[in-house]
């Protein structure tokens, strides 16, 4: 498996990538709109996209966007962290360390961008990436929980960083 940065001509495969993981364990919808948001982030270059491949048939087993500030959203309150979004793991390819290897390879370029904490936000429901989170370093931030909408609560999670 290799980690690295994600090619333009990749963006539509990983957009859909990340809908299919969202919908097949359960955490995105019918009636939500944060489809189109999962199918288009970081399209823009406001993030490093990043995505695990099957060093044998080139195919993305998943991905995972890094998104500093002034970009990275209402979890980053300092301008020396980064946001984790959007960790996707194929259906297929879960329970092969690809979650494990793109949660290292971000968290080591946000140390190499000069990055203290990394923080992100996971649905009270995701128990695996909550494990996974965990077992990476990461550990709950509750003062910096939030409601993107009435009703839908998003766990935060940090990780200091260092040198």
């Amino acid at each position: 498996m290799i980690v690295r940065d994600a090619r333009p001509a990749e963006l539509p495969e990983i957009g859909d990538l990340r809908v299919v993981a969202y919908q097949t364990g359960g955490f995105l919808s019918d009636a939500s709109n944060y489809g189109e948001t999962l199918r288009t982030l970081g399209h823009d270059g406001t993030g490093q996209i990043l995505v695990a491949i099957d060093g044998e048939a080139e195919a993305i087993l998943g991905t995972v966007m890094l998104q500093p500030p002034p970009h990275a959203g209402h979890v980053v309150r300092c301008p020396d962290e980064a946001e984790v979004r959007a960790l996707a793991v194929a259906p297929e390819a879960r329970g092969r360390g690809v979650g494990r290897a793109l949660l290292r390879a971000v968290t080591d370029r946000a140390r190499d961008g000069g990055m203290r904490r990394l923080v992100l936000c996971t649905q009270t429901t995701m128990h695996a990436a909550q494990h996974l989170y965990t077992e990476a370093g990461f550990r709950r931030m509750p003062e910096r929980d939030w409601q993107p909408v009435p009703g839908f609560t998003l766990l935060a999670y940090g990780r200091e960083l260092s040198a």
